[in-house]
């Protein structure tokens, strides 16, 4: 059994590791889950652009909370070949809610969608983190003794899975957000305003539209 990957497995789902000193964290799905929760009460209770504002802050909370858990994942740098990849899953579902929430506070400011639209991207990605984020329960079986009569073929294969398919997620949330930008460039244009859409965005226009 590669003890190892086990261990370090082990280490990372519960939350606890070192990097120069000791470092307690929250558990990676429950950051997600809290995201995710704070998120559905943003999209049901929002009912004006000033109240999304207000309570999009509140995710942003969460998230940033949140964040010391992944900047420090980043730091491990001695971890086995299977033990990285299940770090690297792990940072992809950090990256997602890293895409959502600094794309959505951007489009907060832009005056291109209609509250409704706005109710409806934060629900998209909300959505597309709840299902990546879901994929963490499959690690944390790996470590979980009612499990331990895996082999080692069985616990690499759900680690392959999982993170093929946290990678998607991470691609799919990567092109629906450049789908969002680009309705907002094209109304931009028809206004003649794609120079504020530029400035707010970045000017590498092309990775949009």
């Amino acid at each position: 059994m590669k003890t190892k990957l086990f261990i370090t497995g082990l280490i990372l789902m519960l939350g606890t590791f070192n990097v120069k000193a000791q470092f307690v964290v929250t558990d990676p799905l429950n950051i997600a889950q809290s995201i995710v929760n704070t998120a559905n009460e943003v999209i049901q209770t929002s009912n004006t652009v000033s109240n999304v504002i207000k309570n999009f802050n509140e995710v942003k909370k969460v998230y940033e909370q949140g964040k010391k858990y992944y900047d420090a994942l980043k730091a491990l740098n001695d971890l086995v070949k299977d033990a990285r990849k299940v770090q690297q899953t792990i940072l992809m579902v950090g990256e997602i809610g890293d895409i959502y929430i600094n794309a959505y506070q951007q489009m907060l400011q832009d005056e291109n969608y209609t509250l409704e639209e706005l109710g409806a991207i934060a629900f998209g990605y909300t959505k597309l983190l709840e299902e990546s984020a879901g994929l963490l329960l499959d690690l944390k079986g790996i470590v979980n003794a009612s499990e331990l009569s895996m082999n080692d073929k069985e616990r690499l294969d759900i680690i392959d899975r999982v993170y093929n398919s946290v990678q998607r997620y991470r691609n799919l949330v990567g092109y629906y957000t450049n789908k969002n930008i680009s309705i907002s460039y094209l109304r931009a244009q028809k206004k003649g305003d794609t120079e504020r859409i530029l400035a707010l965005y970045g000017n590498s226009g092309e990775r949009y539209w």
